[in-house]
């Protein structure tokens, strides 16, 4: 069955249609949230939250404003920054082993294992360094524009620009 006709379906509440869509996109999901929450365990949890939203939200989806992939990306993405700020989550933060911090370090090879998660990493890694800083922060951290431009000392005016044209970039490579 070709992609818009699944989503169709999925819009109108098939089933079989949910199962096949989240076949397609939980593992990519996953991996998204995953390197945001750093945990399985919620990070699973929050994946499944993201395909019920999206279920009970499908008929916002307007395929002229993009691929479905995108917009559940951006759901996931979104629900596990919302996560991370939440205070079940900071809490349950608060007394992790010290082998956990270990694995949050950031290192120079963070870009490219999150962005293997969704299958993007040959086109992150030829874009400059500026904006594999930002995507990477943005995207993959979780970071907000503020916390980036401290991060990176830089104005936020700046992040936003680069944020826009990186994001733009990157996107001619994929499509095309």
């Amino acid at each position: 069955m070709q992609l818009e006709a699944l989503v169709i379906k999925f819009q109108q509440k098939d089933e079989r249609a949910f199962e096949t869509l989240y076949n397609m996109y939980s593992e990519s999901m996953h991996g998204v949230i995953y390197n945001i929450v750093r945990d399985h365990d919620i990070a699973q949890e929050v994946m499944q939250d993201v395909f019920i939203k999206a279920w009970h939200k499908a008929d916002s989806y307007n395929s002229s404003k993009g691929r479905f992939f995108t917009w559940i990306l951006n759901i996931a993405r979104n629900a596990a920054i919302d996560k991370t700020r939440s205070k079940s989550f900071k809490n349950s933060s608060k007394n992790l082993n010290a082998d956990y911090f270990v694995d949050i370090l950031p290192t120079q090879d963070n870009l490219d294992n999150s962005t293997d998660a969704i299958g993007i990493a040959k086109f992150v890694g030829k874009l400059a360094e500026k904006c594999k800083k930002v995507i990477d922060l943005l995207y993959f951290k979780g970071y907000t524009q503020k916390e980036a431009s401290e991060t990176l000392d830089m104005p936020i005016g700046t992040i936003k620009t680069h944020n826009r044209n990186c994001i733009k970039e990157l996107r001619e490579m994929v499509l095309n």
